[in-house]
C-alpha cells in the first residue's frame, strides 16, 4: 500500500471532524488548532503527551502484530495488559530495598509472565477443543478488568483503606525519565522491541515460517511441513507477553499505581495500529505516535475548546476505513489484473 494512503486517510478524517464540528456549532479552526497544541504543539506536548501514550500502543501493537502474522486473532490484548500490570504493581511494592536496575527488571519481567500466562487459556483450549482464540481471548478482557477492581478493593489496596487503588510502587521500581518531561525510558524499549521483531519477521527462519502460517496454515503444513498449530500457539503466547510487558511499562512509567480505568483502551486500540500499520514493526511505531497524538490532542480540544474529546474518534474511523478500503481496492485490482 502506497504511503500515501494513511496520510490522504488522516486528511479526510480531519475534513470530517472539520465539517461535523461546523455543523454541531462549533469553531472547527480553534478546535483543529487546539488538537494540535495538545498533540505536537510544543516539546513539552510531544514528548510528555503524544509519546507517553504512544509507548503503549506500540508495544500492545508489536504483540498484536506477531499474532496475526502467524494466524492467532488475540482480542484479548486488553486483559493481558491488566494482568501485567496487577503483576508490576505487586512486585514494585516489595523492591524498595533493591538496587533500581534489579527493581525495573523484576517488575517488567513479572508483568511480561503475567501477560503471557494470561493468554495461557486460550492457546489451551484452542489446542485441546479447538475453541477460537477470538472468543476466548475477548471474553477474559472482563474478568482482567474485574480482578483488578478485586485487586484495588482487596490485597493490592493502598495502605488507608480508602481509595480503590493501590499504594505508590517503590522509587527504585520506576522506569527513568526524560529531564523536564513525563517521557519515560518506555519509549526506547518500545523501538528495540520494534526493530527485533522487524529483524525476526525478516532475517529468520522462524520469522519466515511464521509468515506461512499466516498467509496459509494448510498450504504451510503441506509444503513446508510447518506445525501450523504450534506456531499460533507460540505467537499468541508471545503477542500476551508484549501486551503484560505493556501494562508494566505504564505502571512503572507514568502512573506509579494500579487503579480501575488504568487503560483507555489501549488493547482495543492497538488492533486498529496494528491493522492499519499492514503488521510491519516500523509502521506500528508511525501508526502508534499517529494515534498518541490523537488522544492528547483530543484532551487540550475539550480543555481549550469544549469539544468533547470523543469526537477525535471520527479521525481514527475514517482512517481506519479508509486505508482498509484502498488495500481491499488494491486487493482486487491485482486479481483482476491476474485473471486478466
Amino acid at each position: 500500500m502506497d504511503v500515501r494512503t494513511p496520510v490522504g486517510a488522516l486528511a479526510l478524517g480531519l475534513l470530517a471532524l472539520a465539517g461535523g464540528l461546523q455543523l454541531a456549532g462549533y469553531d472547527a479552526v480553534s478546535a483543529l488548532a487546539a488538537l494540535w497544541q495538545g498533540a505536537a504543539g510544543s516539546w513539552y506536548a510531544l514528548t510528555s503527551a503524544t509519546l507517553v501514550r504512544a509507548v503503549p500502543l506500540i508495544v500492545i501493537g508489536l504483540g498484536i502484530a506477531l499474532a496475526f502474522r502467524g494466524g492467532a486473532l488475540n482480542i484479548g490484548a486488553e486483559g493481558q495488559f491488566y494482568a501485567g500490570a496487577i503483576a508490576a504493581t505487586w512486585v514494585g511494592l516489595h523492591v524498595a530495598n533493591r538496587p533500581a536496575v534489579v527493581a525495573v527488571s523484576s517488575l517488567l519481567l513479572a508483568a511480561t509472565l503475567a501477560g503471557t500466562a494470561w493468554v495461557l487459556i486460550p492457546v489451551w483450549l484452542k489446542l485441546r477443543f479447538g475453541v477460537l482464540e477470538v472468543i476466548s481471548t475477548l471474553l477474559l478482557n472482563f474478568v482482567a478488568e474485574s480482578l483488578v477492581s478485586l485487586m484495588v478493593q482487596g490485597p493490592l489496596q493502598e495502605s488507608q483503606h480508602i481509595y480503590p487503588q493501590s499504594d505508590p510502587i517503590a522509587e527504585a521500581a520506576r522506569l527513568p525519565l526524560v529531564p523536564g518531561t513525563r517521557l519515560h525510558a518506555g519509549l526506547a524499549l518500545a523501538l528495540i522491541g520494534a526493530a527485533g521483531l522487524w529483524y525476526v519477521f525478516a532475517r529468520t527462519l522462524w520469522g519466515f515460517r511464521l509468515r506461512a502460517v499466516g498467509a496459509g496454515a494448510r498450504a504451510a503444513e503441506i509444503s513446508g511441513r510447518i506445525d501450523a498449530r504450534r506456531m499460533g500457539a507460540v505467537a499468541l503466547l508471545l503477542s500476551g507477553a508484549l501486551a503484560g510487558l505493556a501494562g508494566g511499562i505504564e505502571v512503572s512509567g507514568v502512573s506509579y499505581a494500579l487503579f480501575q480505568n488504568l487503560s483507555p483502551g489501549y488493547g482495543f486500540t492497538a488492533i486498529a495500529v496494528a491493522l492499519l500499520a499492514r503488521l510491519h514493526p516500523a509502521g506500528v511505531v508511525a501508526t502508534g505516535v499517529l494515534f498518541g497524538a490523537l488522544e492528547a490532542g483530543a484532551g487540550a480540544m475539550q480543555r481549550d475548546a469544549g469539544v468533547p474529546a470523543v469526537a477525535v474518534y471520527v479521525v481514527e474511523a475514517v482512517v481506519i476505513l479508509v486505508v482498509l478500503l484502498a488495500e481491499a481496492a488494491s486487493r482486487r485490482r491485482t486479481t483482476t489484473r491476474a485473471f486478466a
